[in-house]
């Protein structure tokens, strides 16, 4: 057991002068790996302030075009950068569509709902039939009534950072980093 304890103190203690003395090199790589630790924290890389800075120069840095940071020592992977300037709120999904102005994205309801009946009547007239609130509306029997179905549509949310990257973080797992 003390053979075993030596050997790992001699062992440290080897290793150990390189990265006291080589200190530009730790700087060098120190933003690097400051970004994968806050991006490996599951509660979100900006909870602690001391990763706030480092993640925001990030966002910067990839907003410039730049590449992700480097840290030797962690194996890590990222993605080309991505662009998605909506999102949808739980339950609904994104759908892009061309309409009158090019192409529109709009959210849909992932599950048939109830709606209006006005929605499945023969005699809407052309303000409900233009309006587009829901897609798919038909009648449905429930038990013994019947009841207008359909898929609602709602405006998508606007992304305040559209762009991203996916990095894989061996051991961790993957997290979308937007900016």
């Amino acid at each position: 057991m003390k053979c075993l304890l030596l050997n790992i103190l001699l062992s440290i203690s080897f290793m150990l002068p390189p990265y006291l003395i080589s200190r530009s090199y730790a700087r060098a790589d120190g933003w690097g790996c400051q970004v994968i630790l806050c991006l490996s924290n599951p509660a979100g890389s900006t909870q602690y302030a001391e990763c706030r800075p480092p993640i925001q120069k990030l966002w910067n840095e990839l907003a410039k075009g730049r590449s992700f940071p480097i840290c030797s020592g962690v194996g890590f992977r990222s993605s080309r950068p991505g662009y998605e300037p909506y999102y949808c709120d739980a339950d609904y999904r994104l759908s892009a569509s061309y309409g009158p102005r090019g192409q529109e994205a709009t959210c849909v309801s992932t599950s048939l709902q109830r709606v209006n009946s006005s929605f499945c009547s023969d005699d809407r007239n052309d303000y409900d039939k233009a309006s587009g609130s829901v897609l798919s509306s038909r009648w449905r029997r429930e038990g013994r009534q019947l009841r207008c179905m359909g898929y609602p549509i709602q405006r998508p949310n606007v992304r305040m950072q559209p762009h991203y990257i996916d990095v894989t973080i061996d051991g961790v797992g993957q997290q979308r980093v937007w900016y």
